[in-house]
């Protein structure tokens, strides 16, 4: 039985690229093609500038010409309002790449005429697309366009006929609407009719505010469901996705001092990872800036870039206060090597903070990235929304290879062993800082809490700092537990006098022993002068006996031959003797 060969194929939805920056990475490629989007949101969330940057892109990066069908603004009000982000309407209205068309509405002359329908719109509209034949169309807002129609039936009628109309005239249409109550729309229909709808939200909170887009539907096309915050500024509108970074980055096995030898050689005497994230951690006044601008100092030595991030001191007061310490920042950001951003967390929201960091390092090109602190970013209840941002920021920093230290306060009221910000899981490397009470003082001590890829050290490591910087030191750790500071220095006084007498005892024994080893030999010397006298003489007296053995034995011989007795027989005799 032959197989069935199911051929799969996958057809792609056209879609018509924004060129809005991030938007097009969360709808897989922009806005449907030949459909109508819906843009909606509320006073104020950047509706129209969505719109007209849509536009603007289509004909300046794919030579889409567009139409904008304004009902509220005056083509030189939208012209002008526009200019100061750097899109220049008035010629590429010359240039026949885009056609604006204001429509005044007023409602008494509905009033009047009795019936209303959208024929001549689509009359006006139609002429318009056909004059410079565009691909794109705007409408804003769609509610002007029916502000004077107390008729529901019609109303939903002609906005049925409206969207309709555009996908027949086969152009990508961006309709603007403004948010109802408890729906999306005022009509509460025009999300229905959509193939796509794009929701943005202005919202303010803590005196802080933030802007979110959220893509409500797509037909026929996968898409970020999530919130994601964009924000407008003088480039225009773009949106920053969480998702697109991910974890494909490049890793380094790289390895750049901390520029505290001590607390290098608890790394493996090696320092950090390059393009790592370091959490430095603590309370207030323990020391986390002063960490940190030896990082700085170190990197600059290097000839590295440092990029430095001040959210509670200036530049000027910063650079101050290391110099009282030993550590020259000046020197560097006169070279070039190092520059300060420094603003207070509230001057921006976070989607700025985030858009301002983004554009600071693509313009900086630095090595090294130093955020201090990033706990004041917390204003309320706002810790989500600020791990999001820094989830992105090192995200961003580890995508470019690029080595980020953050500090951050640890509150009376937490662990020591967390951060205000949560941000623990995406550290390398966290030194955690930490004051030790005891006698009466307040000393330093350090321990690295985690650093993964490096086997560190398991030490905590009391710390000075001095005119010439850190200074780490041993704790000693005794019976009584960890001492620190005078209770450290008065312990090792006492062990040191225990050590300078023990030491004095070993040697009046070593000298005892010396002493009575001396006499030993001496009395063996002695022993050995008398065995050796008397061996000698007890040997002289063997010789002698021996020679008179022999002496006697020859007198016999001599006796016998005298005698004429048989010399053998007496030699038996002797020897049988």
């Amino acid at each position: 039985m032959k197989k069935v060969n199911h051929k799969t194929s996958t057809i792609q939805l056209p879609k018509s690229p924004t060129g809005i920056q991030g938007f097009d990475e969360i709808t897989a490629g922009g806005l449907p093609k030949g459909r109508p989007t819906l843009v909606c949101g509320g006073a104020g969330c950047g509706k129209t500038l969505f719109g007209i940057e849509f536009l603007v892109r289509g004909a300046t990066q794919f030579n889409e010409p567009g139409v904008l069908m304004s009902f509220e603004e005056t083509n030189e009000e939208l012209t002008i309002n526009v200019a100061s982000l750097g899109f220049d309407l008035n010629d590429l209205i010359k240039n026949k790449k885009i056609a604006l068309d204001h429509v005044h509405i007023e409602r008494s002359e509905i009033e009047d005429t009795g019936e209303y329908d959208l024929e001549a719109l689509f009359i006006r509209l139609g002429h318009a697309i056909d004059s410079i034949g565009a691909k794109r169309v705007v409408l804003d807002t769609i509610e002007s366009l029916f502000a004077g129609l107390p008729n529901q039936l019609i109303i939903r009628a002609e906005l049925r006929r409206l969207f309709r109309w555009l996908k027949d005239k086969g152009v990508t249409a961006v309709i603007t609407g403004e948010r109802g109550d408890e729906t999306l729309t005022r009509q509460g229909l025009e999300e229905y009719v959509s193939d796509c709808v794009i929701m943005l939200d202005h919202r303010v909170t803590e005196q802080t505010s933030t802007r979110r887009l959220r893509v409500v539907k797509y037909r026929g096309s996968i898409h970020g469901t999530n919130e994601y915050p964009f924000l407008i500024d003088e480039t225009g509108f773009s949106v920053l996705p969480v998702t697109s970074l991910g974890l494909q980055h490049i890793v380094s096995n790289e390895r750049i001092s901390s520029g505290i030898t001590a607390l290098d050689n608890m790394l493996e005497g090696k320092g950090y990872y390059r393009g790592s994230t370091v959490l430095v951690s603590g309370t207030a006044g323990v020391g986390k800036t002063s960490i940190a601008a030896h990082f700085a100092e170190a990197a600059c030595k290097r000839g590295e870039r440092v990029l430095y991030f001040c959210f509670e001191e200036s530049p000027n007061q910063l650079m101050r206060n290391m110099l009282s310490i030993g550590i020259k920042l000046e020197v560097w950001v006169k070279k070039g090597l190092l520059q300060f951003q420094a603003t207070r967390p509230t001057f921006y929201s976070l989607e700025m903070h985030l858009a301002v960091t983004h554009k600071a390092v693509n313009t900086f090109k630095p090595d090294i990235v130093i955020l201090d602190p990033i706990n004041t970013f917390v204003i309320g209840d706002k810790e989500v929304e600020v791990k999001t941002m820094l989830m992105r920021i090192v995200d961003f920093l580890k995508a470019n290879q690029i080595t980020a230290m953050f500090t951050s306060l640890t509150g009376s009221e937490c662990s020591l062993e967390s951060s205000d910000v949560g941000i623990s899981s995406l550290i390398d490397t966290w030194l955690l800082l930490r004051d030790i009470e005891s006698s009466g003082e307040r000393n330093r001590g350090m321990y690295i809490l985690k650093s993964r890829g490096i086997a560190n050290s398991n030490q905590i490591r009391e710390f000075i700092i001095t005119s010439h910087g850190v200074d780490l030191r041993e704790v000693y750790v005794g019976a009584s537990g960890v001492l620190t500071g005078s209770a450290r220095i008065a312990q090792e006084a006492i062990e040191n006098a225990g050590v300078l007498i023990r030491k004095h005892d070993l040697e009046i024994k070593k000298r005892e022993v010396a002493t009575k080893r001396r006499a030993l030999e001496a009395k063996i010397a002695n022993l050995n002068a008398d065995f050796d006298a008397q061996e000698y003489d007890a040997i002289k007296v063997i010789e002698t006996e021996e020679e008179m053995i022999k002496q006697l034995e020859q007198d016999k011989i001599e006796m016998a031959e005298s005698r004429k007795v048989d010399i053998n027989n007496f030699t038996d005799v002797i020897e049988t003797k």
